[in-house]
């Protein structure tokens, strides 16, 4: 009997400790499995990577991000993700952005940063535009907010009439340069921001150098577009050019720009202004019409805006490109000797079979 109660005793023993080992083991199962879905590394970039971006669009729900993350190839476990996003509520607070990925997040630190909202800004450049439609598919391509809704904001007659501009002259407003906004900025966000820029550039003393060329801030801006057409190469040659045309303007004289011309036939390939061009019947046809045209032929640069607020003074009302084709120009005070410049430019022009 004794050695029937000893085996009994023995036998539950071992499965005590065998259930207690298989709990145990178990529990630390399930604490690995628990850590591994929270802790372990859940993103995989190519070795030579070390970051990436994710875009994640307004009102995006839950099973885009998921979608997003894994058509972008970063995602080792889309479930665990999704688990643990369930758990910590970041599945009903979705925020919209583009945030950087580096590598080696774990779906804890990933949810973190996505739910906290803590994107990453974007520099936002454009310049060397020539007219709104451009600007507003040149924006679009780095912030969310897309080129009708761009274009429909800036050309929005409320919008116009209440800041004093014009469809003509409304790219005024934009001063070309590298600005930071983060991803998910609407159209009315850009336009808010490019109001207070506007009103930034245009300080006391910008404006006090207009008043004293007796130019408001439009014109200074529709002169400088002239200027950075007519001089795009030699830089420094621009305060002369833009003294030129401020002469112009003084005597009551045509500006006769060439690149005012160019813009009202539209054909920007045109290397060469033939007198029959000089007909075109459009307001912005200088050679017809006095005084500058309604609005910029390009947003010109800070550059160009400057050397017209800082205009040289001569008493130059005549310019032709020079013959040697070095980007700068032969200035004249009279039509006699511009001509003649004129005549050594058109017979280089020739030479080189430039007959458009």
């Amino acid at each position: 009997m004794k050695r029937r109660r000893k085996k009994k005793k023995s036998a539950l023993r071992k499965f005590v400790i065998a259930f207690f080992v298989l709990a145990v083991l178990g529990g630390a199962g399930m604490a690995y499995e628990l850590y591994s879905r929270v802790y372990q590394p859940n993103i995989v970039l190519p070795e030579n990577v070390s970051k990436k971006y994710i875009y994640i669009p307004t009102s995006a729900e839950f099973h885009q991000v998921v979608q997003i993350l894994s058509e972008s190839g970063l995602l080792i476990n889309a479930n665990s993700f999704e688990w643990l996003a369930t758990t910590k509520k970041y599945t009903t607070n979705i925020k919209p952005g583009r945030y950087r990925i580096n590598r080696n997040l774990n779906n804890n630190q990933l949810i973190n940063l996505l739910r906290s909202g803590r994107q990453t800004p974007i520099k936002v450049t454009f310049n060397n535009l020539r007219n709104k439609e451009q600007l507003a598919g040149k924006v679009a391509n780095q912030i969310e907010a897309d080129s009708t809704d761009l274009l429909t904001y800036i050309t929005n007659t409320a919008f116009l009439n209440a800041n004093g501009f014009s469809k003509e002259n409304v790219i005024c407003l934009f001063v070309p340069n590298t600005y930071e906004f983060y991803w998910n900025t609407s159209a009315k966000q850009f336009m808010e921001r490019m109001q207070k820029e506007y009103e930034t550039f245009w300080n006391a003393d910008r404006k006090t150098k207009a008043k004293k060329i007796k130019l408001t801030p439009f014109e200074i801006v529709i002169l400088a577009s002239i200027v950075e057409k007519e001089q795009n190469i030699k830089k420094e040659e621009r305060p002369e050019i833009a003294g030129l045309y401020l002469n112009r303007i003084n005597k009551k004289m045509k500006l006769e720009s060439d690149p005012t011309l160019i813009f009202a036939l539209g054909d920007f390939t045109i290397n060469r202004v033939l007198n029959k061009d000089k007909k075109v019947d459009s307001p912005y046809n200088t050679y017809i019409h006095k005084g500058l045209p309604p609005g910029p032929i390009c947003i010109p640069s800070i550059n160009a805006v400057d050397a017209v607020l800082n205009a040289s003074e001569h008493k130059y009302i005549f310019m032709c490109a020079k013959e040697d084709f070095s980007g700068y120009h032969n200035f004249a005070k009279t039509y006699v000797k511009h001509m003649i410049n004129a005549r050594k430019y058109h017979k280089a022009m020739n030479k080189r079979k430039i007959m458009r």
